[in-house]
């Protein structure tokens, strides 16, 4: 894997062993993200971007975090990031609030509904992580191939522009 590509048409492009593995890859991810984002839909009620922010704020904790965090953690603009953020708190999920550190800012924090829906949804979604992620992979593999997805997702966050 480590010499130059040799790559002289289409086929040996589409052939590629790394291209295959990332194609691989990608693919397993949409599939996985569209059934368990349909059973947090179909289920709880919410989407799975929805379910990530709920998760993100829960994290964070009090006093909440700035649009421009939850836009960060999302790979989302502020713009998309104030849009989802109104949509949750007409559903009751979050509710913004001044900022003690910055008269002038707004943060956003989880209500109770949103506390308790993050709750349920998690418990849906860990149940389907198990049976569509864990079970089909060999159990010595496990812990090596979640350290190594862990590797890959912070080596690509690192790599992204921060925001403004």
């Amino acid at each position: 894997m480590g010499e130059e590509a040799e790559i002289r048409t289409a086929k040996e492009a589409a052939d590629h062993e790394l291209v295959l593995a990332f194609g691989r890859l990608q693919g397993a991810a949409n599939r996985l993200e569209y059934i368990l984002g349909r059973a947090l839909e179909e289920e709880c009620g919410i989407s799975h971007l929805v379910f990530e922010v709920l998760l993100i704020l829960g994290r964070a904790g009090e006093p909440g975090l700035s649009m421009r965090a939850i836009a960060q953690e999302q790979v989302l603009t502020t713009g998309g990031a104030t849009r989802l953020v109104d949509r949750m708190e007409a559903a009751g999920l979050v509710e913004r609030a001044e900022d003690p550190a910055d008269r002038r800012g707004r943060l956003v924090r989880l209500t109770p509904l949103g506390e308790e829906t993050a709750v349920r949804a998690s418990v849906v979604h860990v149940e389907n992580i198990k049976r569509y992620f864990v079970r089909p992979l060999p159990e010595a593999d496990r812990k090596r191939f979640a350290e190594d997805l862990r590797i890959l997702s912070h080596t690509a966050r690192d790599l992204l522009p921060r925001l403004p």
